[in-house]
Parts: structure tokens; sequence; C-alpha cells
């Protein structure tokens, strides 16, 4: 496990708990999760759930994408995935309005890396370099993913070359990121 990205993801998933906390006095709240079966989920009302961060508890890796791809992914990216349980979060990055993707129950696990898969297997069809996506953006066509050759985390324009780097690693972007509530 790459402790620096676990520790990076806790302190960044802290601080966007710590904003609910101190704006609406209670955990974050979901209604795009309601419905949604998840050991994080704190309490349900008619329409949401709220939410609180827990201790992932399966496999520390992503195997799957490795063994369907037949490649190595990058160590940051198995422990972005397997560190905790929580919901999306919403966040800022320089100013860029983004949506942190998490992983919310073990089947949502599965289903993570069966998009990852169905990306990287895209990538591949167009002969495009390699990323694992971690957040969306409002434009559906972009999205904040990490490069899986050499770790940079960048934003990238789906089913083209179009690539801005962001930060030099994971730990690093999820250290520059702030909770926007």
């Amino acid at each position: 496990m790459d402790h620096q990205t676990a520790e990076a993801l806790k302190a960044f998933t802290q601080r966007y708990c710590d904003a609910w906390q101190q704006q609406n006095h209670c955990w974050p709240r979901s209604e795009e999760l309601f419905g949604v079966a998840s050991p994080c989920i704190v309490n349900t009302t008619d329409d949401a759930v709220f939410w609180q961060p827990l201790p992932f508890s399966g496999e520390q890796n992503v195997n799957g994408v490795e063994r369907a791809l037949d490649i190595v992914v990058q160590p940051p990216l198995h422990t972005y995935y397997t560190t905790q349980y929580a919901g999306d979060m919403e966040a800022r990055f320089a100013g860029q309005r983004l949506t942190l993707l998490q992983v919310w129950s073990p089947d949502d696990f599965r289903r993570v890396q069966e998009n990852l898969i169905g990306h990287l297997v895209t990538q591949k069809r167009l002969k495009l370099s390699p990323t694992l996506f971690i957040a969306t953006l409002d434009s559906e066509l972009d999205v904040i993913s990490v490069c899986n050759l050499t770790g940079e985390v960048v934003k990238e324009t789906l089913g083209t070359r179009k690539r801005q780097t962001l930060a030099p690693s994971l730990e690093s972007f999820l250290n520059q990121l702030d909770p926007d509530l």
C-alpha cells in the first residue's frame, strides 16, 4: 500500500466531512446514493442517505483490472481505490470544480473495476496511453485521471489525446483539493 496516497485521501476526506459538519451539523448527505446499500450509511431520510467514511474491507488492490488487460497498475491507484468506502465528494482543484469518485461498497468496487477496464480497453483501441479515472467534471467529455505510465494526475478529454497535467502525483493532487459543498 502507498501510505502517502492513503494519508492524503484520508486527510481530504476528513476536511470534507469537517466542512459538512461545520456547515450542516451532520455527516455528508447524498441523494444520488439513496437506495444503494453501503456500510457507510449512518442515516436515511425519504430521499437521501447520510454517510461516513469507513476503512475498505476487501483485497487492497485492483488486480482485476491488471488481469483483464495484462498491465501493471501504478501502486497509488491500488491505494486510492482500496483505502476507504465513502460517498463521492465535491471538491475544487485550482478553481476547477470536480467530483472525486469513491468506492461506496463491495459491489460498487466490482463495478468500478469493470468501468476502469472498459475505459482502458477504449484507450487501447484508440492507441492512447493508459489512464485510470479518479474524478468527473461538469463536462461529460472531461475527466481527471492518473496516467498509468507517469503517475501524473491529468485532465483528459475522453477519446482524444488532449491531456493537461494537473499534479505530479496522486498524493500531491489530493493534498491540494479543497472541499466544495
